[in-house]
């Protein structure tokens, strides 16, 4: 399938505002005049093109996916998808999928393959994870997991006996942004985000771009909060999306973000203009925290971030005359400079001086449903601590930390780490330095890849499983806090091409070939759907027809009888961390400047396209017809000296001399002149990809250094710089 550019957002404009419940089924329906044609099908399902993972409906006419569109109904989506959902349907006709499991028949890394049976692909990897646990014991296989449809996966692996069980989003992602609010509040602010964009009177957004970071409820929120005129304050190196509908717009110096946060918190409490009730009510060691930002002024914070006094305060003033619906935004990629926790943390301070957590235009208390799981054996107890975090380094890291697995596997510290299995993620662009993750495959002695597409680390697998697409396969409920307790259903649409299969049969038969079989007690995955549904009291079979149940939205705010629980030791909303004290930090943020780089050489920026997802798209005709390759942005300035122009093709060298692909210049006036941008997920260099291979240059590649989190591990990559090359 290859749509026009028009055509494909003729479709992705389409709503389905005017269709009543009972359309949302399985039955046949006809389309009206002259081109309608019968077995048009219209099937409930959700998106998996990111994580947000919108309600929606698919459309399959004479058996062939048409188009997909947001489910009405659903929370998330409100009746649209973004343009990469719409475009999902180019990713079940992908000429690139991978379509038989695959066995390595020469070195890692050169791609060379023989396409076996799911029968005997299986029966390799359980031999070889039988042998890696009577030698080393099964806490030396390790996961590298990303979304819903690993669930299965984990399963199995905990049956196995290790916990060594990472998702690349803690240490790369969001960890450190979780790690700050749980600091503070005793909860974090969620996967879905617990933003009340929508109420919000004051919107602040520091490095976060809404528009380009395509969370699809989030970005309608923004778009919703614009046109009710909120007042929108940006603090960007970069002039983005939503620089573009700001009231008040800070070009900050790069790294410098705590400086502003604590100037701004130091103005609102200079000037008095905090929730004083909130904080007397809800606070904890405030005149402690008063006195620890006491200096921390707008003219000590000017020469440290380039953002005028004046600017400081008024920016400052304009937060706290909207209080509390103020809402200073968490962000969702978190990892820039080492200390993310305590930038996130600052950012949930300000957050607590405007009173909004809880409040209605804030983050609000969210809801889920609950579904009891499928009644399985007690996993095996572990008989190690996980790997990564040796002697209990970073302190305050509750999830496994994808680069501390890699370190084990390098060292065989503080025990070895043989096999690896790898679902769903792109380590070679998901985690730093792509050298070190070279090297801790070299150490394995298995590394299994489950897949859709032939990613750049399938490439130095020993076996390729292929995952049917999201559109050809149920997977487990959909259950995420949010506004309503919703529960949606993914269920298959089409049938897989080729001989691809679902996470669940994956994870399912590989348990029963190393003797696990008791901990998958249901024949299929209806079943198991079925029996969960059941035991919340709810019908599998309406669930399918419908797609979404939403139940009873509670109360969200704290003014409308939301349970105000702070579970930290005082639990109350901890302004001066005793905790953080007790570990040996700062127990109130503290600024750092942040290393320069070398002479003549720009701090390297990276962010999304809202057309693709990670590196996840590229491939997809639809999508890279939209946008094809990536550019580096450059400061027009910056430009005219080095003698560029927009559309100029240059190659990007670090301060390491590694040297990026070809990449056109975008030279413009909306970035400061000591850095440079570029989208993330192109460059690819896996020549299965073919579609995507070569296109646009890999930020990836780029990233050879990076500075750890001490609090939790979290991997900061915008500590990396680069010179500009002409292609002469």
């Amino acid at each position: 399938m290859n749509l026009s550019r028009r055509r494909f957002l003729q479709i992705s404009a389409g709503t389905v505002a005017g269709l009543s419940a009972v359309d949302l089924t399985h039955r046949v329906v006809s389309a009206a005049g002259k081109d309608a044609q019968s077995g048009l099908k219209r099937i409930p399902t959700f998106c998996n093109v990111c994580f947000w993972q919108c309600g929606a409906i698919a459309s399959v006419r004479d058996g062939k996916l048409w188009k997909i569109e947001g489910h009405p109904r659903d929370p998330l989506s409100r009746g649209r998808l973004c343009p990469r959902g719409s475009g999902g349907i180019d990713a079940h006709t992908d000429p690139d999928r991978l379509r038989t499991p695959l066995i390595r028949v020469s070195e890692r890394g050169e791609e060379k393959w023989k396409a076996v049976t799911w029968d005997e692909a299986l029966n390799f990897v359980a031999e070889k994870m039988q042998k890696i646990k009577a030698e080393y014991g099964p806490e030396s296989v390790a996961a590298f997991i990303h979304g819903l449809g690993g669930k299965f996966f984990k399963h199995t692996l905990r049956a196995y006996g290790t916990e060594n069980i990472a998702a690349p989003s803690f240490a790369q992602c969001r960890g450190p942004r979780d790690v700050g609010f749980t600091l503070t509040y005793g909860d974090d602010a969620g996967s879905l985000e617990r933003t009340d964009i929508e109420n919000a009177q004051c919107l602040v957004l520091i490095g976060t771009h809404l528009g380009e970071n395509m969370h699809n409820s989030q970005v309608q929120e923004f778009a919703n909060a614009v046109g009710k005129g909120a007042s929108i304050i940006v603090a960007d190196p970069r002039f983005s999306v939503a620089a573009s509908k700001a009231r008040f717009y800070l070009p900050i110096k790069p790294g410098t973000d705590i400086a502003l946060l604590l100037a701004w918190m130091n103005v609102i409490v200079g000037e008095k203009l905090y929730d004083k009730e909130y904080i007397d009510k809800y606070g904890f060691g405030f005149e402690q925290f008063v006195a620890e930002i006491q200096s921390c002024t707008p003219e000590w914070a000017y020469p440290e971030t380039g953002i005028e006094p004046e600017t400081i305060r008024a920016t400052a003033r304009e937060m706290a005359r909207y209080r509390p619906a103020t809402l200073i935004h968490p962000g969702r990629h978190a990892s820039w400079y080492g200390d993310d926790a305590q930038r996130s943390r600052a950012i949930a301070l300000l957050n607590a001086l405007m009173g909004s957590w809880g409040r209605k235009g804030g983050l609000y208390v969210p809801a889920s449903m609950e579904l009891p799981e499928y009644p399985h054996p007690s996993y095996p107890p572990a008989g190690k601590a996980t790997a990564d975090n040796p002697n209990n380094r970073y302190p305050f890291a509750d999830e496994v930390i994808s680069t501390g697995i890699r370190d084990a596997t390098i060292s065989g510290k503080p025990y070895p780490v043989k096999g690896w299995l790898v679902y769903s993620t792109n380590l070679m662009y998901s985690l730093p330095n792509r050298e070190e993750t070279i090297r801790a495959i070299q150490q394995l002695d298995l590394l299994v890849v489950v897949d859709v597409l032939p990613s750049e680390i399938a490439g130095w697998a020993d076996v390729v499983l292929p995952e049917s697409n999201y559109l050809e396969r149920y997977d487990d409920l959909h259950i995420e806090a949010f506004r309503e307790p919703f529960i949606t259903l993914r269920q298959p649409v089409v049938e897989p091409p080729d001989d691809q299969k679902p996470n669940w049969w994956i994870a399912k038969k590989l348990a029963e070939k190393l003797g696990l079989g008791a901990y998958y007690p249901w024949n299929d995955i209806e079943q198991y759907l079925d029996a969960r549904l059941k035991g919340g009291g709810y019908s599998f079979e309406d669930l399918k027809r419908e797609g979404v149940i939403v139940g009873k939205r509670p109360p969200i705010y704290f003014e409308d009888g939301a349970p105000a629980v702070f579970n930290t030791p005082s639990k109350k909303i901890e302004f001066y961390s005793t905790q953080l004290k007790q570990a040996g930090f700062d127990p109130v943020p503290r600024y750092t400047r942040p290393e320069p780089g070398p002479a003549g050489f720009y701090r390297l920026l990276f962010g999304r396209a809202p057309m693709h997802s990670f590196s996840r798209t590229q491939t997809n005709h639809l999508l890279m017809d939209l946008m094809s390759e990536n550019a580096v942005w450059v400061n027009a300035t910056e430009a005219a000296r080095l003698g560029l122009k927009s559309g100029d093709y240059v190659r990007l060298r670090n301060q390491d001399g590694a040297v990026s692909d070809r990449i056109r210049v975008k030279a413009t006036e909306r970035i400061r002149p000591e850095c440079v941008y570029m989208v993330h997920g192109f460059g690819h260099t896996s020549r299965e990809l073919r579609f995507a291979f070569g296109k646009g240059a890999s930020d990836s590649q780029l990233i050879t250094r990076y500075k750890t989190d001490p609090l939790m591990g979290g991997t900061g990559v915008n500590v990396n710089f680069v010179t500009i090359e002409t292609e002469a």
